[in-house]
């Protein structure tokens, strides 16, 4: 079975922000870095070259696939911050729809910038996201 691509590493946080060349960018991705890290208790880990992660837990799939992840985490690309949740959890529709502009896909949220949403929700959203990949792997 092929192994993840994706692994906590020992990868520099540090470097990785200052690596953001857009000021902006950089400062957003600090602030929701120190918001992550208030609401999952865990001090930001690099997984990989581009993502920071926040705790970690073991998944297995029906299919047999398995390996580790992040409780939470982001990665500034190219066209937005990407903020990682869970795929399903209470409310998040609900959520969503108050949290300003975004764009979705499975488990990514796309913000531009911070000035965009409401922190307040994405908070609310990351609790309520942790919450339950708790419920879905114990472990």
């Amino acid at each position: 079975m092929a192994k993840n691509k994706t692994v906590e590493s020992e990868n520099s946080v540090t470097d990785f922000l200052t690596s953001i060349s857009d000021v902006k960018r950089r400062e957003d991705c600090s602030s929701i870095i120190d918001l992550l890290s208030k609401l999952s208790g865990f001090e930001p880990k690099m997984w990989g070259t581009a993502i920071v992660g926040f705790g970690i837990y073991n998944y297995k799939y029906e299919s047999g696939h398995e390996g580790n992840a992040p409780l939470a985490g982001l990665a500034s690309r190219k066209n937005a911050i990407t903020v990682y949740l869970a795929s399903t959890f209470e409310d998040k529709e609900t959520l969503l729809s108050q949290l300003g502009k975004h764009k979705t896909s499975k488990t990514c949220l796309y913000i531009q910038k911070l000035e965009d949403i409401d922190i307040t929700i994405l908070g609310q959203l990351v609790q309520k996201s942790i919450a339950r990949i708790k419920e879905l792997y114990p472990n």
